[in-house]
């Protein structure tokens, strides 16, 4: 099953997702482990190395926690807003959580979008797509943080 965020004119270049990256990689791991075609030349080596250091980082992001289905829901919520398909896609692998970094995503940011329209962006990106545990600790132990600051 082969999903593609984004139509394609030329099939050589196209806008990936770090999800899709993911996935395409991962399949084709499994697709080698599977076929025991692991380390036969140096172009294999160098391949499995890039494969390697890509998905070890990219595992870090938040795409490890999407889903198509997420994506698709994403990409559908994303239609009210009047974004770029690069800006959606950057929405999409950095999950933003904060005004800042909506305005760092989003060119001319300040003329384009009203300070309502960068908390709706907001609300859709931490509603729609998930962002994992390690979020989620954190998120804990800054209002541990916090709690324990508070003299009162």
């Amino acid at each position: 099953q082969q999903f593609t965020l984004f139509s394609r004119k030329d099939a050589n270049s196209a806008l990936l997702s770090n999800y899709e990256v993911f996935q395409l990689l991962t399949d084709l791991k499994e697709q080698r482990k599977e076929s025991g075609k692991n380390k036969h030349n140096s172009g294999q080596q160098n391949l499995n190395t890039i494969t390697y250091e890509t998905l070890k980082y990219i595992s870090k992001t938040p795409c490890r926690h999407q889903s198509p289905e997420i994506v698709r829901e994403f990409l559908t919520a994303m239609k009210s807003h009047k974004l770029t398909k690069a800006e959606k896609l950057q929405l999409l692998n950095h999950r933003p959580m904060t005004a800042v970094e909506i305005q760092l995503i989003v060119e001319e940011s300040e003329e384009r979008l009203t300070e309502e329209q960068i908390e709706a962006l907001l609300h859709t990106v931490t509603s729609i797509l998930p962002a994992g545990p390690e979020a989620e600790q954190k998120k804990n132990t800054d209002d541990v943080t916090m709690d324990e600051e508070d003299p009162a």
